[in-house]
């Protein structure tokens, strides 16, 4: 009981604010784990892939002039309850696709041991339910979203792969729609939110420039196994393929020009070697 208290006083403390850092920092939150997937539905087949597991990724971005939530999880933190082991998930869509997680610490407790509470952004890297499941926790943020994006989220039969129930509150949020390629969210150059359609009409991936790190680009789900980007692989799931290989050819020329490294979100060798919050890179 002591500890339970000590943790939730702990917890309360940090939740106050941390002070704004002096350079850009990524916090990288494990939002879950998703089991079993199927390796034809990325058309690759099981062999060409290392583990059938996909990492679940949620990602802050804090700047001197405010902080932004990058894709919000699959599970509602509402939706279960952390225990000393590992918690299986079950989740039905509302098109009756289902899917198997393991979740092990809520997003909203690994939000406030960082020490962050007010959010001054919110970014979806797109609509899907793995990545928009605790958006509603951030509804008094101001969201950055495409309008394509933004109208298929709220059409009355909303698109294959969304929960709408984890989003819904964002319809009332402040709403800032994005008309160019890039944002430039903070003015300086160090966090752009780059337009990266054909998974989603609105597909969207984030561009972190860090002092000491070297820039950073997050994927969305640009790709979702390395094995697409060597084997040039496109999923079966796309809204539109061919604009999916149109901006892939894009964004790797970024990557070169840049010389920024590519973090695939879902790719679950790759996310275990991150180091996860409270650590953070800048």
């Amino acid at each position: 009981m002591m500890t339970t208290v000590v943790g939730a006083l702990v917890i309360a403390v940090l939740a106050q604010g941390a002070e704004p850092p002096r350079s850009v920092r990524i916090y990288v939150f494990d939002c879950g784990t998703l089991e079993n997937m199927d390796a034809a539905r990325f058309q690759l087949k099981k062999e060409e892939v290392s583990t059938n597991r996909m990492s679940v990724s949620c990602f802050l971005v804090a700047h001197p002039k405010g902080t932004m939530i990058w894709d919000t999880g699959a599970v509602p933190d509402t939706a279960w309850k952390p225990a000393r082991t590992p918690v299986l998930q079950h989740v039905v869509l509302p098109d009756l696709q289902a899917r198997d997680l393991t979740m092990m610490r809520p997003l909203k407790v690994q939000l406030a041991e960082v020490g962050y509470s007010d959010i001054t952004y919110l970014a979806l890297s797109h609509y899907h339910w793995d990545h928009t499941a605790n958006a509603n926790e951030f509804a008094g943020a101001t969201w950055l979203v495409r309008q394509v994006e933004r109208d298929a989220m709220f059409a009355e039969r909303p698109p294959a792969l969304t929960q709408p129930s984890g989003y819904t509150a964002l319809r009332n949020s402040k709403t800032v729609i994005l008309k160019s390629d890039d944002r430039d969210v903070f003015g300086d150059g160090s966090v752009i939110i780059k337009a990266a359609p054909g998974h989603t009409p609105g597909h969207q991936i984030l561009y972190v420039k860090l002092a000491k790190t070297g820039p950073v680009v997050l994927s969305g789900d640009l790709y979702h196994y390395s094995q697409e980007r060597t084997l040039n692989r496109v999923p079966t799931f796309e809204f539109n393929p061919e604009q999916t290989r149109a901006t892939r050819v894009i964004i790797e020329a970024f990557l070169k020009k840049t010389g920024a490294q590519l973090w695939i979100q879902h790719d679950f060798t790759a996310n275990a070697k991150l180091k996860k919050a409270p650590d953070y890179y800048e």
